[in-house]
């Protein structure tokens, strides 16, 4: 069976914990942000992880990660 291919931007996009949950950058963040909280601002700076059903689809396009 030949081997699977990674989607590259999904590799790009996201990261995996040791755990195996997967990490993503928060949206909103690169524009628009005079009117936008600095308190908003800063919690959009941290990662957020994926729900479980948007993981398993990752997972599949992702097979060696």
């Amino acid at each position: 069976m030949p081997k699977l291919k990674t989607k590259k931007a999904l590799r790009k996009r996201f990261r995996f914990t040791k755990k195996g949950k997967i990490k993503r950058s928060k949206a909103c963040k690169s524009h628009i942000l005079t009117k936008k909280s600095r308190n908003r601002k800063r919690s959009l700076r941290k990662a957020g992880l994926v729900s479980k059903g948007g993981a398993k689809s990752i997972k599949r396009l992702m097979p060696y990660w």
